[in-house]
């Protein structure tokens, strides 16, 4: 497989740049585009065709479920990994039934990104 390309969408920027900074060390990824709300990050997404998409669920504009449900339906090709701050059951299940590929909390993040982002991308 080439460079996962990856989109990143979350609403709080420091967290976005942090991601961005933390994959744009990896030569196993390119970082395609930064959104910063649910509507933006499915524009983006039909836009850029992403590997991968890095979603976070709470999001103006549009949440990240329904972000996830818009980009499954307009790139099936691209894969989307939750991230949140949120573990609770119904979200996890409300993320599946979204079309999510993946579901991490991020407290998780920092030892686990790159392997979940590996994963979600070779479906």
């Amino acid at each position: 497989m080439d460079r996962v390309r990856v989109l990143i969408a979350d609403d709080h920027s420091l967290f976005a740049e942090a991601l961005e900074a933390i994959l744009g060390t990896d030569p196993r990824f390119e970082i395609v585009a930064l959104a910063n709300d649910g509507r933006a990050a499915v524009d983006l997404a039909g836009a850029h065709r992403p590997d991968v998409v890095l979603m976070d669920i709470s999001m103006p504009m549009l949440d990240g479920f329904a972000a996830t449900k818009e980009v499954r339906e307009l790139a099936p090709e691209t894969s989307v990994l939750m991230l949140t701050g949120s573990n609770a059951r119904g979200d996890v299940d409300k993320a599946r039934k979204s079309g999510a590929a993946g579901y991490m909390t991020k407290d998780r993040i920092a030892g686990e990104l790159i392997d979940a982002i590996l994963e979600v991308a070779s479906r």
